[in-house]
């Protein structure tokens, strides 16, 4: 089978999800273009160069709704014999367009494509797009749905996170982040984000707050408690859900979850002859990929089996990889990883991760497969896993290794 390669990564600063953060009068599609007119000027790609570009983007109405991928290319300068394909599997959703972009090299589906995604979380709400496994009590009742700021704090229960645990991990991130842009680890893949005078916009990661220590976090309340105990009293569908708990640990709040940012990222992914025709040099191939089914209540555990998965199916252990990339969804999604494989947690997200500097849902995963292919290069260490929870109970993974 042919061997697909990354030959690029990028992506834009995440900027705060609101009002008043710096990109929030730019559209998902304009910032979809800039990352992949950064592909095409970094790499001299011209003509028809790549078969397609697979872009996820969770919130898939308003300004993100219909192929926004094809608009993207019409709004980039990419060629217009490019087309594009809009994917979803929620927070996976941009690890699932390169693996997906992968996958088709391997089987011979074309030599190339550029793979990605976009989260406007600022100016698409996060659930506006009103999906039917929250709202149709014929879905929702028979999977006891809970919010998924529940289901962290299930995990928590059920392995024995505690807050004080959770909060270290966050302020470590936030350590973790900052001391990344003080020593430029992420200039290689960040692209600053112009207006159309070419001023920039944003040149760094916004959402950062890395004044952040175990006092002022533990003076955050609870951000679930009051849906899980009071109103709409979600603790309850749980607690039938899992009879063997006693009571839901609510320890997750603002700082120590993700947060709620925009941005978007792509990766340039092709087979030996693509990097030949353009005159570029590989930087990883992409070993392994794999997606899995979880339990859709506790929902956010997926990162364990995916794992378990992507290494039997590759014929690994989990000695094998050098670093790990898990997304910092909440901070007992990360907990449990590092519980259920004993890994050291100098090697689990060594530049900080989405509690630090933001989780823009359809981008993420392809923001980690970058981070992480650039700190395998910083670190000269050869492999690498990234691996995301997701909505409604999955999980999906990526391994990489340097060529």
């Amino acid at each position: 089978m042919t061997e697909a390669y990354i030959y690029d990564a990028v992506r834009t600063p995440r900027g705060k999800g609101r009002k008043d953060g710096a990109l929030h009068e730019v559209t998902s599609v304009r910032l979809s273009a800039n990352v992949l007119n950064a592909l095409k000027d970094r790499n001299g790609l011209d003509g028809h160069a790549v078969e397609d570009v697979i872009w996820g983007n969770v919130t898939q109405v308003k300004e993100q709704g219909g192929c926004l991928a094809r608009t993207a290319v019409m709004a980039s300068d990419l060629d217009e014999s490019i087309p594009g394909l809009a994917i979803n599997r929620f927070c996976a959703s941009g690890m699932e367009a390169v693996n997906l972009a992968a996958n088709q090299v391997k089987g011979g589906a074309g030599d190339a494509y550029i793979a990605g995604g976009v989260e406007m979380m600022g100016r698409v709400a996060m659930g506006s797009d009103g999906a039917a496994v929250a709202v149709d009590p014929s879905v929702a009742m028979e999977q006891y749905f809970v919010p998924q700021g529940i289901s962290a704090d299930i995990i928590a229960t059920e392995y024995g996170f505690t807050r004080d645990q959770a909060d270290a991990l966050a302020v470590e991130s936030q350590r973790r982040a900052k001391a990344a842009w003080d020593d430029n680890r992420f200039a290689k893949s960040i692209i600053t984000v112009r207006d159309q005078n070419g001023l920039p916009i944003l040149d760094h990661d916004e959402y950062m707050r890395p004044q952040t220590d175990m006092q002022s976090l533990g003076s955050l309340k609870a951000s679930f408690e009051e849906m899980g105990k009071v109103m709409p009293g979600f603790d309850k569908i749980a607690l039938m859900k899992y009879p063997h708990l006693e009571a839901i640990n609510h320890i997750h709040h603002a700082g120590n979850s993700s947060g709620i940012v925009d941005g978007s990222a792509g990766v340039l992914i092709g087979n030996a002859e693509f990097g030949k025709k353009f005159g570029l040099k590989p930087r990883a191939r992409i070993r392994q990929t794999c997606k899995i089914g979880t339990d859709p209540t506790i929902m956010l555990t997926g990162p364990v089996p995916a794992t378990q998965k992507i290494l039997a199916d590759a014929g690994m252990a989990i000695g094998d990889i050098d670093l790990f990339e898990v997304n910092e969804a909440f901070a007992s999604v990360v907990l449990r990883f590092q519980q259920a494989f004993d890994v050291d947690p100098e090697l689990v997200n060594v530049n900080g991760g989405s509690i630090a500097m933001g989780h823009p849902l359809g981008a993420t995963g392809a923001i980690i497969i970058g981070t992480l292919l650039d700190e395998l290069e910083r670190s000269d260490k050869e492999v690498g896993l990234a691996t995301l929870c997701i909505a409604s109970g999955m999980g999906a993974a990526t391994i990489i290794e340097r060529v």
